[in-house]
């Protein structure tokens, strides 16, 4: 019983952490989402938004931070 309290301790910090994190950027107006190579389609009934540049900047970032960051903790 500790360790699931312990568990969804800690994945409730991540989501703050997280939804934290969203505000800021979302107050920094970075063109996430509007970077060339992010397709937009509207037609007269329907919107499509494939957010592909982005998502592959945000997976290159979060890969480089997060070996990083392993790293360190292994030292």
């Amino acid at each position: 019983m500790l360790t699931l309290g312990r568990t969804l301790l800690f994945i409730g910090l991540a989501l703050a952490l997280v939804g934290g994190l969203l505000i800021l950027l979302a107050r920094l107006d970075l063109p996430l989402g509007r970077l060339p190579g992010d397709f937009h389609i509207e037609g007269q009934n329907f919107t499509c938004i494939f957010p592909l540049a982005t998502s592959l900047l945000l997976s290159v970032l979060l890969t480089v931070i997060l070996n990083l960051l392993a790293r360190f903790l292994r030292k």
